[in-house]
């Protein structure tokens, strides 16, 4: 540890999201395990005066935990980058396609990937087509059972399983709580991975997946952030030609994406193998029952190290 150099290190979590709590977690986790190494961070809450203090400030390197749309849309990120200062994570632009389920399907359908069918559908045309009309041609479009979630948005807020036409009307409405386009998607049934890819300079890199098993069959809100709810299998129950496969579909979709430093790759893998593609999470939770830190656990390195190594990425400009 002679050569160990410390870093002034803000981390900025809470916001005004949906997600607030969650971020605030995440940023308390990050930050003991930076401080247990030496460094000297900051946590900030995100609000009028952060761009003044971050440039008087001037840390080595900011590291922005803020889930939901104040800082997964590209707009925290955006202006981040104006201050000169180097951060951890994506930048603006692919924050933005990744923030858009929709966006990153189709990307990632296009490239050639396996991703459910779905349909996007704003409130303005559910409403303007007729609610009625449109949820009857959706059924027709898309038979259940379906997964019905808003387009933007994370922690399963706003998400629900419809196994039965009766619950699609509560599910739309559910979905239009957290965001204006609602995104109806084909449920795709086999074994739902977690993978996470990292790059602190070298290149991405899937860590092992993480398998998730919900008590109850739905990993809510509450499956993913209350102890003992879900059970998870890190690495992954999974022959190991498909876990490799998982692993190079992660890194491909991360690099796909436009991704830097640390994402979080959603996906199921079928009876046949095949792995399908779900979201990305550019801003992954990294709370004590969040999926990243236990997919770097199982990797072999501690969370301390692998954040030690981000900041450094960030700073080093890779």
């Amino acid at each position: 540890m002679s050569d160990f150099l410390p870093l002034d290190i803000v981390i900025l979590a809470g916001g005004i999201s949906h997600e607030r709590d969650i971020s605030l977690r995440s940023g308390r986790r990050v930050a003991d395990a930076l401080t247990s190494l030496g460094h000297t961070v900051t946590v900030l809450d995100p609000q009028a005066g952060l761009l003044a203090d971050l440039t008087i400030r001037k840390p080595d390197v900011i590291w922005p935990v803020v889930h939901g749309a104040t800082g997964e849309d590209g707009a925290l990120l955006a202006l981040l980058e104006t201050t000169g200062i180097p951060h951890v994570g994506s930048l603006a632009g692919p924050a933005r396609l990744a923030w858009s389920k929709p966006i990153a399907k189709e990307l990632v359908r296009r490239a050639g990937y396996a991703t459910p069918d779905a349909i996007a559908l704003s409130t303005e045309t559910f409403r303007d087509l007729g609610a009625a009309s449109v949820l009857e041609h959706l059924l027709t479009a898309l038979p259940t059972p379906l997964v019905v979630k808003p387009a933007e948005g994370g922690s399963a807020q706003g998400v629900n399983i419809i196994d039965s036409p009766a619950g699609l009307p509560r599910a739309m409405v559910d979905a239009y709580t957290y965001a204006t386009v609602a995104l109806v998607e084909e449920k795709v049934e086999g074994t739902e991975l977690a993978v996470a890819v990292i790059d602190i300079g070298d290149g991405p890199v899937a860590l092992p997946a993480v398998e998730i098993v919900p008590i109850d069959g739905v990993y809510s809100f509450e499956a993913r952030y209350n102890a003992g709810e879900t059970l998870f299998y890190t690495p992954a129950r999974i022959r190991a030609e498909i876990a490799e496969l998982v692993a190079q579909t992660a890194v491909a979709i991360h690099e796909l994406l436009g991704l830097r430093h640390i994402s979080r790759i959603d996906l199921i893998v079928d009876s046949d193998g095949v792995p399908w593609f779900l979201e990305a999470n550019v801003l992954p939770g990294l709370t004590e029952t969040s999926l990243v830190p236990q997919c770097i656990e199982a990797s072999g390195q501690s969370l301390g190290a692998v954040y030690d190594a981000l900041a450094r990425a960030a700073i080093a400009g890779s």
